[in-house]
């Protein structure tokens, strides 16, 4: 009990940082940003607010100006429900990709932060 209310307070001590020290996002031209917006409107982020390795997935999704939808897995609901039951496993950060009517999990901060770099990045 003391363990688990000593990391989520850490969890949330490093959310706040990360809110106040959030990378300046990369700017595009309106029609380039629209085109980005469509494509990112198939994707969303299953992920806790204070888990360190969802911090870094968002603070690369700010840095890349994606509007993500974000879901909320920590607690009991339909969206643990559905990355546990769709994704396999209620691990985050996992990024729901639906493209060409398929579906398909990336867990891995890493994994998805290359997936978006490569995907939407300055040079992507």
């Amino acid at each position: 009990m003391l363990l688990k209310a000593l990391r989520n307070g850490l969890g949330y001590t490093i959310a706040g940082i990360d809110k106040l020290t959030r990378p300046k996002p990369i700017q595009r031209s309106p029609e380039e940003q629209k085109k980005v917006d469509e494509a990112v409107s198939h994707l969303s982020l299953y992920q806790f607010y204070g888990c360190p390795f969802c911090i870094k997935t968002r603070r690369a999704i700010a840095r890349l100006n994606l509007p993500m939808t974000y879901r909320d897995a920590q607690r009991p609901g339909p969206w643990r429900d559905e990355l546990e039951r769709e994704g396999g496993k209620a691990q985050v950060p996992c990024l729901r990709i639906e493209e060409n009517g398929e579906v398909r999990w990336m867990y891995e901060s890493s994994a998805i932060i290359d997936y978006l770099e490569k995907r939407f990045g300055e040079n992507g």
